[in-house]
């Protein structure tokens, strides 16, 4: 076997004495996860520049942000403002989003009204599921809007 003797009781294996007690440098400590706050804020940047996706792109980021400032609670994370501006671009977008939903809804239903879209909804309810009578409205639609704008519609051959 082998010819080393082992250590006497009491003493450290390797012939070496303990370390003293806190001689170790203590843990190092885990990076801030600050993964969500970023996001955050990145999501909430891009969803206002997306008009009518910001509705969606909006509540994620302020989710997100919700996310990361539960995080810098917690202590595990730093970055508690860039999170913060995160749910504040996030709800803006929403507002604007919103706004700008509701103010094209209204103008393309009075375009649609001012170009005669409420006489073509009669005239194909008239029409019913007589189909040459449907396709009969469309056309007149379509030249009335042509009349209109002074535009073609359809190419013709």
């Amino acid at each position: 076997m082998s010819d080393v003797p082992p250590p006497p009781p009491g003493s450290y294996p390797g012939g070496y004495p303990p370390p003293p007690y806190g001689a170790y440098p203590p843990p190092v400590p885990a990076a801030p996860k600050n993964g969500l706050g970023t996001a955050s804020l990145v999501v909430g940047i891009v969803s206002l520049f997306t008009l009518f996706g910001g509705v969606v792109l909006g509540v994620v980021a302020v989710v997100l942000g919700f996310l990361g400032r539960g995080r810098v609670a917690r202590g595990e994370a730093t970055n508690g403002g860039v999170a913060l501006a995160g749910i504040v671009l996030g709800a803006l977008s929403i507002v604007v989003s919103i706004a700008l939903i509701v103010v094209v809804g209204i103008f393309g239903v009075a375009f649609f009204n001012e170009v005669g879209g409420s006489d073509y909804i009669d005239c194909v309810n008239r029409a019913g599921s007589d189909q040459a009578a449907v396709e009969q409205c469309a056309n007149e639609f379509t030249q009335r809007v042509e009349d209109e704008f002074s535009v073609t519609v359809t190419p013709t051959p």
